[in-house]
């Protein structure tokens, strides 16, 4: 639950400093999701980059990882 902390604006200004395409949107139940792609080593500083400005927004993290769909063209907030 990070509603009111400008988790997606924050999120999003982030990833303007990585090479990383994909979203970050809040759901219905308050848990926000972030999908990503990039260069694995690039994901993960991204990643530690959002740890360590949100991370104490943050209770639990749940990761995954599936076949990239090149689908994104930059880095947005979905709604």
């Amino acid at each position: 639950m990070v509603q009111g902390v400008g988790f997606r604006y924050t999120t999003r200004r982030i990833a303007g400093r990585f090479r990383v395409t994909g979203y970050v949107q809040n759901l219905a139940d308050g848990r926000v999701l972030v999908v990503v792609e990039g260069e694995p080593d690039e994901l993960d500083r991204f990643l530690a980059a959002i740890a360590e400005q949100l991370g104490h927004y943050v209770d639990q993290v749940t990761t995954g990882v599936e076949p990239a769909e090149n689908a994104y063209r930059g880095f947005d907030i979905r709604f």
